[in-house]
């Protein structure tokens, strides 16, 4: 059953994860995972109030679209971007914990990915062999 859900129930999902950061993006409460966005109160002036906005790749966020449109929406300033926006309002407990975690997921992996293939100034390869 949905409930409205705030901000601090996303930041309480978020700070059981590794590496997450706290902090505000365009004036609104965001999550970060090492320096990068993974979900954020919307602050475009076409989302909602009460909006969150959750980073995922283009499929899974098409799913959701079609799934459940009364939780999942977009605006057209979104479209263009991986993620989709989120009714706090309307979305379960279960649902929000795990878009949370896949969105930590998403964008550490692009994180990892960036980080494996930086090239230095000589343009060697920069090899991050940290594990976790």
């Amino acid at each position: 059953m949905a409930h409205s859900s705030s901000f601090k129930t996303v930041e309480s999902i978020g700070r059981r994860l590794p590496d997450v950061e706290v902090t505000t993006t365009w004036g609104q409460p965001t999550l970060k995972v090492r320096g990068k966005m993974f979900v954020c109160i919307a602050s475009h002036k076409s989302a909602e109030p009460n909006t969150l906005v959750v980073m995922m790749d283009f499929a899974d966020r098409d799913a959701l679209l079609e799934d459940d449109p009364d939780t999942y929406y977009l605006k057209d300033h979104y479209l263009n971007y991986s993620c989709v926006l989120v009714r706090l309002s309307r979305v379960r407990d279960d649902a929000l914990r795990d878009l949370i975690t896949g969105a930590y997921r998403f964008v550490s992996a692009r994180v990892r990915t960036k980080q494996a293939g930086r090239k230095s100034r000589t343009g060697v390869v920069v090899s991050s062999n940290r594990q976790r």
